[in-house]
């Protein structure tokens, strides 16, 4: 008969769904996305992710002269999108030299011209030998007014060539219908008007500039139909270009980052050298010799980490190297460093590779329990990223690593961050550029946020001191500790605009930012202030938020004030700030979408981008500085500062430094052989040198003290020690990363070295390449295995894959020899791995269905049935001769799940109830491993307090809040406790627990 399921229940009002698993049964299950977003690149602008396409593929192109098809004539590239401000949004890009496209802007679109606003104040006029000569010309877009979007490319290095590419977006279709190309080879005077392929209508959607040879621009086009696609390039900036044809559409393109004629493509269909199918879009990196991607690998996304060869990546040559599945948006390749993030079960664990090398687990303290992770910045061999543990809703806490980026210590509890459209998350946290080490970043505490900023990578973190007078040079009442200077530090949404916090690597010392004196930082103040060495002293420079470029090395600032009306003015200083010029850079007031200046900021020419009105052409506006300055400096224009934190230490990551500032009376070129750094010397090394390792946290009562948690065992092996190998134990204690300090004190002198001990295999998993549990008979299938801790390298794995193979390997783990095997008969098969070595064992165990593929189901209900009566529900699947078939029941909203647990049966013990100080309360995740580990410290410390041997008590932490626990006093062997004594003994002690970070007292 037919084979089928019947389940008899009782039920009020209910609803059945059932569903058919034709392949596997993980192939039910949706597969975890994380909601919370990162990028933060520094920790950068956190950008929002991208739909990811089923059918996208990875392709490979190398660019040969030989390919390309020679077209007549001068052609221009460019690189970049601004959106106009307004209705139309408009977009404007610049294209750094960044290997991609340029970033996109948005820009608002307001009603008519109403004026310029008032003039901003400045404290005294230049003398009269310093008056500025500024030369300003305009040059219109002449057709391009339906163009809501551009993207513009400055190749710098001594070129005068600026590349623009305008076009129509349409919001409804998602596509690009229009385009025109634009090149000026005189700085933004003059623009000409390109033709790719005259007398065929080309639209250009993007471009992209080569990272190593910044000369050399790739266009994306097709014509008008879409019927035919191909790529343009220039190796000349666009003075001439060549055609080649594709036959796909290029979704996004990735030059290699040293061999500029490779390239990589990202597609939704079509192909060059087809490298992998099923990627996902923004997770592809190159890695020189190397190709990373996330690659899906079937019909119900289960995302695996691919590498492989260039040319040479297939399904036989990628490997697979994690069992969970791996959130698609997790793939990051920064500096040194490649991050995963992979979910198995309800857990999630964060993964790091170093010098492309294995991954390995990354050790954030035991209950952080990360729900979001965010890369901050990687420089010098260090990862510094933020984490928001379990508790945290609109903060995270900020970590640093080991070189290798393996082990992190909390280095700023509670800074905050926000939610953005498109699930994109923004955490206020920002490396200030020109000085390494030093960061700002907004603490959140009890709803009131707060600056700080460190000089040493987290070790020290200080509030920024309030100028000492205003704009007009009157005190001012804000005085520490109870008045402070707070910054906001948000990212510009506007890529040609600087953010609420301006920093360059060409003006080390030099910020600019937006905020408020008070007691904490306040929403919409947004007042600007500058320091000029390094956050030490602070002085106001406007009362309301302008856009900041930085020129010849902020040898020239300027500032145009961000607001939504049309303006025709702009602010400069020659003097870092101290006082201010206007200059009227057109004569008809525009609505300012975006700045641009050479990259790397070494010249003394600018580019105003805007419009004049809903409906008009795009405006440039060429601002040019070099005419007032007529002489390049010499080392007797420079004075020097010393950088200094803010109680006026010298020494700083291990050495006292000096830079150069240009005199305020020098009216001189800085120019590009200008270096700012002007002498260095290392320190001997003090307390300040060092920071926590990890396992160990700050007291807050002795601020040069670290203590280890109550979970971490300081003298426990690492788990990549081997037999025959020796370890130190931690300090507590690590000197900061890229700290350069000599002699003096080392607090990690006193660190004990042991012997590795042989240590059992524990973690041991075992599963299948895809996760698949269901196979059809005959289907190849590798098996993965995976060991957690322990010794692999003497370590014996016997394998039973349960049809009658076995087999003992040696070093699987490490080896990655993969287990191939086809079962030919239909049944379930459990699949056994034992791991043994002399110190211990493991065992791993699943079980596999080998079976025809189900062809259907068919569920029968009784269409009514009373309240609270008892009704069949039947499931019939085919074929019929289906060996073993799991079903799937929604009824209602109600899950249970089991678990099993041994417990000590015995005649005689007693149970005290213990209670905790509510201040508990707070760092308890509520998971079992945590209240094992409170009840173990707990146990400790009763033992030791009142006499009574440890192997006679167990305490319990209960679930649930407030946090409570039974304390079992069992009986000895040989001698029975006595009650009377022991109650007599705790009910006189409260104990303060040291060992439980000084948070936590708890009473009997």
């Amino acid at each position: 008969g037919v084979p089928s399921l019947t389940l008899s229940l009782s039920l009020s009002r209910l609803t059945v769904y059932t569903y058919l698993s034709s392949t596997s049964i993980s192939s039910l299950s949706v597969s975890l996305r994380d909601t919370s977003a990162t990028t933060a690149q520094s920790m950068a602008p956190l950008r929002s992710q991208e739909p990811v396409y089923a059918a996208a593929h990875l392709c490979f192109f190398l660019l040969t002269a030989s390919a390309w098809m020679a077209q007549p004539g001068p052609v221009c590239c460019d690189s970049g999108a601004l959106n106009r401000r307004g209705g139309m949004n408009r977009a404007f890009d610049m294209g750094g030299g960044d290997e991609s496209s340029p970033p996109s802007l948005t820009s608002r679109r307001d009603e008519e011209a109403v004026g310029t606003g008032g003039s901003p104040r400045y404290r005294r006029a230049l003398s009269q030998e310093k008056q500025m000569s500024l030369l300003s010309s305009s040059f219109v877009l002449k057709g391009d007014a339906t163009h809501n979007q551009a993207m513009v490319h400055w190749t710098g290095e001594n070129s005068s060539v600026i590349l623009i590419l305008t076009k129509y977006y349409h919001a409804d279709s998602t596509k690009v219908l229009e385009s025109s190309l634009w090149r000026s080879a005189d700085y933004g005077t003059t623009y000409t008007k390109l033709n790719l392929m005259p007398g065929t209508t080309i639209v250009v959607t993007s471009f992209y500039i080569c990272p190593t040879n910044k000369k050399k621009v790739v266009l994306v086009g097709s014509s008008i139909n879409e019927r035919d696609q191909m790529l343009f390039i220039s190796t000349d900036e666009g003075s001439s270009f060549q055609r080649q044809s594709i036959t796909f559409i290029p979704d996004t393109l990735i030059f290699h980052p040293k061999e500029e004629d490779k390239l990589l493509a990202y597609c939704k269909e079509g192909r060059w050298t087809l490298l992998q199918e099923r990627v996902t879009k923004d997770k592809v990196f190159w890695s020189v010799k190397l190709i990373f991607s996330l690659a899906d690998e079937g019909l119900w996304v289960s995302y695996l980490y691919v590498t492989c060869l260039i040319q040479n990546c297939s399904d036989k040559m990628v490997t697979a190297q994690f069992l969970g599945k791996i959130d698609h948006n997790s793939l990051l390749v920064q500096d040194e460093y490649i991050f995963v993030k992979v979910t198995t079960g309800n857990r999630t664990k964060h993964y790091v590779s170093y010098h492309r090398n294995e991954f390995v687990q990354m050790r954030f303290p035991k209950y952080a329990l990360p729900k979001d992770v965010q890369i901050v910045s990687t420089d010098e061999n260090q990862v510094f990223l933020a984490l928001q543990e379990w508790y945290q809703t609109d903060t995270y806490n900020l970590y640093q690593s080991d070189p290798q980026g393996v082990y992190y210590s909390i280095v700023l509890e509670n800074v905050r961050s926000s939610k953005q459209p498109e699930e994109n998350v923004l955490i206020d946290i920002l490396e200030v550029r020109g000085i390494k080490g030093v960061f700002l970043a907004n603490q959140k505490i009890d709803g009131k946020v707060t600056t700080l900023i460190t000089y040493n990578k987290g070790r020290d973190w200080e509030p920024l001191a309030p100028p000492t007078t205003d704009m007009n040079g009157k005190p001012i009442s804000c005085k520490a500790p109870d008045c402070h200077l707070h910054l906001h530090l948000r990212w510009a949404d506007n890529p040609y605009v600087s953010g609420t916090v301006h920093t360059k690597d060409s003006a080390p010392g030099l910020i600019m930012g937006a905020g408020n004196l008070g007691s904490k930082l306040v929403e919409y103040k947004e007042e600007m202030y500058i320091t000029s060495d390094c956050g030490k002293t602070w002085r106001q420079v406007f009362e309301e938020e302008h856009h900041i470029l930085y020129l010849d090395h902020g040898g020239v600032i300027v500032a145009i004030k961000d607001t939504s009306i049309p303006l025709k003015i702009l602010k400069f200083s020659i003097d870092e700030g101290h006082t201010w010029t206007i200059h009227n850079f057109t004569s008809t007031s525009v609505f300012v979408d975006g700045l641009l200046s050479e990259p790397g900021d070494e010249t003394l020419v600018m580019t105003v981008f805007g419009h004049i009105s809903y409906r008009s052409d795009w405006e440039l506006v060429k601002v040019d500085f070099r005419q007032s300055f007529l002489r390049q400096c010499t080392e007797s224009d420079y004075d020097s500062w010393q950088l200094t934190d803010l109680q006026g230490e010298k020494c700083i990551m291990g050495q006292e430094r000096s830079f150069r500032m240009r005199k305020d009376t020098a009216f001189c070129i800085k120019g590009k052989s200008y270096t700012s750094a002007l002498s260095s010397k290392p320190c001997q090394c003090t307390e300040k040198d060092f920071s926590c390792d990890y396992g160990f946290e700050r007291s807050h009562a002795e601020v040069h003290r670290c203590f280890a948690d109550f979970w971490h065992d300081q003298d426990s092996p690492p788990e990549d020690c081997h037999l025959g190998q020796t370890y130190k134990s931690s300090t507590g204690y690590r000197r900061v990363i890229s700290n350069i300090c000599e002699g003096g004190l080392n607090k990690q002198q006193s660190a004990k070295q042991h012997n590795c001990p042989l240590l059992p295999p524990r973690g041991l998993r075992v599963g299948i390449k895809g996760q698949m549990l269901a196979v059809a008979p005959g289907d190849d299938i590798t098996f993965i295995v995976h060991q957690e801790q322990g010794d692999t390298s003497t370590t014996k794995y016997q394998v039973d894959l349960g049809d009658g193979f076995r087999a003992i390997y040696q070093n699987l783990t490490v080896t990655d020899e993969p287990i191939q095997h086809r079962y030919a008969i239909p049944g379930v098969y459990k699949v056994t791995v034992k791991a043994e070595n002399m110190a211990g064992h493991d065992e791993a165990t699943m079980y596999i269905q080998v079976t025809a593929p189900l062809q259907e189901v068919h569920l029968e209900v009784v269409p009514i049935a009373g309240k609270n009566h008892e009704v069949n529900l039947t499931a019939i699947v085919l074929p019929t001769e289906a060996n073993l078939t799991v079903f799937y029941w929604w009824i209602g909203d109600s899950l249970k799940v089991k678990d099993i647990q041994t417990f000590l049966s015995m005649n005689k013990f007693q149970v005290i109830p213990l209670k905790f100080s509510r201040n508990l309360d707070r760092f308890n995740p509520n998971i079992p491993e945590w209240r094992e580990d409170i009840g173990q410290v707990v146990t400790k410390i009763l033992a030791k307090i009142t006499g009574v041997p440890q192997e006679t008590l167990v305490t319990v932490v209960k679930p649930g809040l407030p946090t409570t626990a039974d304390l079992y006093v069992l009986p000895l062997d040989s001698k029975p406790a006595k009650k009377s004594m022991f109650v007599d003994k705790v009910h006189t002690h409260t104990v303060d627990t040291k060992s439980l970070q000084s948070k936590y007292i708890f009473v009997l």
